[in-house]
């Protein structure tokens, strides 16, 4: 995930051509004897020095490239008179038109992805938080499936948490500055952000290998299983993040890290994320055999058919959690589609934490009936406090005759509760 700025390109395409056209004037200066056109910096584009007579030829600029992904050549006569103009112009060769206010606009964009993000990451992570509280609160949601969820919430939660720290230490500065931004604070935070979002994915393959596992094994040693679930959730991020940060601290150490312009480093992180999620597709088309095998047995009686039903359609609701829809850009070139990447990835999958919570939390039939009863508990404690006060006031204010009258109430009401779960159980 990354969403670089319009200025940023540019002022580090313009540092890169002023460091470039130095060197070449050095190594070459021009005199009366060897006339031609000094090195130049368009704006746009670099152009090296050149000799009268001579044409240059260079690419689409970065940020065009970037953007467009149109990848045409651009030209300059050196005249005695000094440069033509480019030709063809920017316009027809990489869908620019110089003369209008196209950077405006792709400032435009980025901040409207960035302000889809943040509203998405914002609001799944208030969905996540408050569905942690609940599955916390409540110990007979303690199991191993919810504690997966929980590690899955928690995954979400911080890499919401460091989408924001990152913008904020990144983009805190509105002039540009944060382009050449080189701190080792800064460098920590991209770290930190880069573990977020892979401890993330992993922990939704673990989701799909955790219900893969469920489905395969008869005898399932689930604390067992948790265990390794654990190491494979948090550790291997560890490893992989810790490689890459020795690795772009020896051989790639510019900037803040932001910027993965060295692909082969980049694929320490990219790879393990990237088989992660080809695990999980094959995972997921496993699942669909195996419920469709399970559903179309003779053997399965209706009440097993009605649980493994339920668990086809959850199957197919998991499909975004799982991370199938990122196979969409798993292997397409970086330069292919940018503007549907930033909004899928970004945009799109900053809500995938809400959708995740509502899921696994607040449509879960388990989650419903236990909130349900503590609800219906409050009630029956709260008619039985207020009518003893009301009946008894000299009571209710004693000490000691008054606790012990509650506390017979108290029993009272959890006896005629567990009267009502057992004839609800009955009636079901």
């Amino acid at each position: 995930e990354k969403t670089t700025h319009s200025n940023c390109i540019i002022k580090k395409e313009q540092e890169t051509c002023l460091e470039k056209i130095q060197r070449a004037s050095a190594l070459n200066p021009l005199n009366d004897s060897s006339p031609g056109c000094p090195g130049m910096w368009d704006n746009i584009t670099c152009w090296k020095p050149a000799s009268v007579g001579e044409i240059v030829f260079v690419k689409c600029p970065a940020l065009f490239r970037f953007i467009i992904s149109e990848d045409g050549d651009i030209s300059r006569n050196c005249t005695e008179d000094g440069w033509s103009e480019p030709f063809p112009h920017y316009y027809d060769a990489c869908g620019f038109d110089e003369n209008e206010t196209e950077s405006d606009n792709q400032d435009y964009y980025y901040l409207s992805v960035k302000a889809l993000y943040t509203v998405g990451y914002s609001t799944s992570l208030v969905s996540l938080t408050t569905a942690m509280v609940i599955l916390c609160r409540f110990r007979k949601l303690h199991c191993t499936r919810n504690f997966i969820h929980m590690n899955l919430f928690v995954s979400f939660i911080l890499r919401a948490i460091s989408v924001f720290i990152k913008d904020g230490v990144l983009y805190a500065e509105q002039d540009g500055n944060h382009c050449f931004i080189s701190t080792v604070e800064c460098k920590a935070v991209m770290v930190f952000f880069h573990y977020c979002v892979m401890s993330n994915y992993f922990w939704l393959f673990i989701e799909g290998l955790y219900l893969f596992t469920l489905l395969v094994e008869t005898f399932f040693p689930e604390r067992r299983y948790f265990y390794w679930y654990t190491i494979i959730g948090w550790g291997t991020p560890t490893i992989c993040v810790t490689v890459w940060a020795v690795l772009r601290l020896h051989f790639d150490d510019t900037g803040c890290w932001d910027m993965n312009d060295n692909t082969a480093l980049w694929w320490v992180i990219k790879g393990p994320v990237v088989g992660s999620i080809m695990i999980n597709f094959v995972l997921f088309i496993g699942i669909i055999v195996i419920l469709v095998q399970k559903l179309q047995s003779p053997d399965i009686g209706g009440n097993e058919s009605s649980i493994y039903l339920r668990l086809a359609r959850s199957t197919l609701l998991l499909i975004p959690l799982f991370g199938i829809h990122y196979t969409v850009f798993a292997f397409s070139p970086e330069n292919v589609s940018k503007r549907e990447r930033l909004v899928f990835e970004l945009g799109l999958g900053s809500f995938q934490g809400f959708v995740v919570a509502v899921l696994y939390c607040f449509l879960n039939g388990e989650v419903q009936s236990e909130i349900k009863r503590k609800w219906r508990s409050w009630k029956v404690n709260r008619y039985f406090a207020v009518d003893f006060k009301h009946r008894h006031p000299s009571l209710a204010s004693s000490g000691v005759n008054g606790g012990t009258q509650l506390s017979i109430l108290s029993k009272s009401s959890s006896q005629i509760r567990m009267s009502s779960i057992n004839a609800e159980n009955l009636a079901t």
